[in-house]
């Protein structure tokens, strides 16, 4: 007479892809595929009994139609629920359905009914969503049942005249395969969709661990340099002092060595923010301030890495007392796009560049706008990581996309008539004190 049913998994980014959706998905499947069962079944047995005028056990056929719109209610309900969803659980909705549809045949036909291939429907669903062994479980359920139909059902009335009888049955097949086809392409369907979109979040997921695990090794290695740069840079500190005392007399020299030790006390300086930096990104604690502070203190030390460029700050005023918590890792990501920004400008002999900082919705921006050639990608938004800049090391722009993913935050590179932007995204639940 009626009915059918009809639900996807988690993966380690660097295992291959599996032809497999999970339990959650196959479990909203069947929650539609469920609201399409007992509509379906109640237009059956009404048209049976009051067009076709069949002699059916009405009362027991409604009752099993609303017993399974009970538990159609009690499921949506239960996969609104953050819990996660088991292959076990979800066989056991299978089994809900499958139990519903063979009374429903019981009373109609049994295996005679046409409808009955409507229990290949699940076993269908599962073979795209779930292990090997959730198909033979179903599969068994399945078989279960249809055998169990061969020998006990109630007849339809005019199986005892077969020649009145048989153009009825035939007609049920058609409507059959139309219902079943449909059911099969639709949600057969939404699974390979919701597939191909974990394929994607899979794929994002693995690229994203190659490139950290890229920025890891590269800390590693920066951290090793770090300590054999300090006894250099010792044994320059003592020397220098001794090489001005010895040629006092030679101006110029005192000049230079002068400045070799505002140099050398630099790098000294560099290497204990590396230090600092790293004690404070293993611990965690993040720097309170306002949006004011913050940039300055950015603005500051861009002005002393990169004297010669021109910084034009707009500060929105919504923002510009707005408390932090400014993260490990935040100030030296904006100072890598304003740094990009310097030497992308400056392909095009110009020193200007532009911070803008403002506020939309929850986010909290910070534009960094350049008066250089570009992105060269030729897709939508330039792609990360593909400036025209010939100089430099080719990873400031990956370190800021690094650092605003932590923060849940993203970075959007675009070109403009006279240059690139480059807009640092971050949620203020993430970053404001509030």
């Amino acid at each position: 007479m009626a009915g059918p049913h009809g639900n996807g998994m988690d993966r380690m980014p660097h295992r291959p892809i599996k032809n497999r959706i999970g339990p959650l998905a196959l479990a909203r499947t069947l929650a539609w595929l469920r609201l399409c069962a007992i509509g379906g079944q109640s237009v059956a047995v009404l048209v049976s009994a009051f067009w076709l005028h069949l002699a059916i056990p009405l009362l027991p056929l409604l009752a099993c139609i609303g017993l399974l719109a009970v538990f159609s209610v009690l499921a949506a309900w239960r996969l609104a629920r953050s819990w996660p969803v088991s292959e076990g659980e979800t066989i056991a909705h299978i089994v809900m359905d499958t139990l519903v549809l063979g009374v429903l045949l019981y009373f109609t036909g049994g295996a005679s009914n046409p409808f009955v291939t409507l229990l290949l429907v699940p076993i269908a669903l599962t073979a795209a969503a779930l292990s090997i062994r959730a198909i033979f479980a179903v599969a068994v359920i399945a078989a279960t049942a249809y055998l169990l139909l061969m020998y006990w059902y109630v007849p339809l009335p005019m199986q005892d005249g077969m020649h009145n009888g048989f153009p009825l049955h035939v007609a049920g097949m058609g409507v059959n395969f139309v219902i079943t086809a449909v059911l099969l392409g639709f949600f057969i369907n939404r699974l390979a969709r919701a597939l191909r979109m974990q394929q994607i979040a899979t794929q994002r997921v693995h690229e994203r661990a190659l490139r950290d695990e890229g920025i890891l090794a590269m800390a590693t290695q920066a951290a090793g340099a770090a300590h054999e740069l300090n006894t250099p840079l010792s044994t320059m500190r003592t020397l220098l002092p001794e090489l001005r005392r010895e040629h006092a007399g030679d101006v110029e020299l005192a000049e230079d060595l002068s400045l070799l030790e505002g140099q050398v006390d630099r790098c000294r300086d560099i290497l204990r923010e590396m230090v600092a930096f790293g004690r404070a990104q293993l611990s965690q604690e993040p720097e309170r301030m306002d949006v004011t502070q913050f940039l300055r203190s950015c603005t500051e030390r861009f002005q002393l890495l990169r004297p010669e460029a021109e910084l034009e700050l707009q500060l929105d005023e919504d923002v510009a007392q707005l408390p932090l918590r400014v993260p490990p890792g935040l100030r030296h990501g904006l100072l890598n796009l304003l740094n990009n920004a310097a030497d992308a400008s400056a392909l095009r002999d110009s020193r200007e560049v532009r911070l803008q900082a403002g506020r939309e919705e929850g986010w909290l921006q910070f534009r960094v706008i350049d008066r250089g050639p570009g992105f060269s990608s030729t897709e939508g938004n330039a792609g990360l990581g593909h400036s025209q800049k010939q100089t430099g090391l080719g990873i400031g722009l990956t370190l800021a996309a690094a650092t605003a993913e932590r923060l849940n935050g993203e970075l959007v590179a675009s070109n403009t008539a006279e240059g690139a932007v480059v807009c640092l995204r971050l949620p203020l639940a993430v970053i404001s004190r509030h």
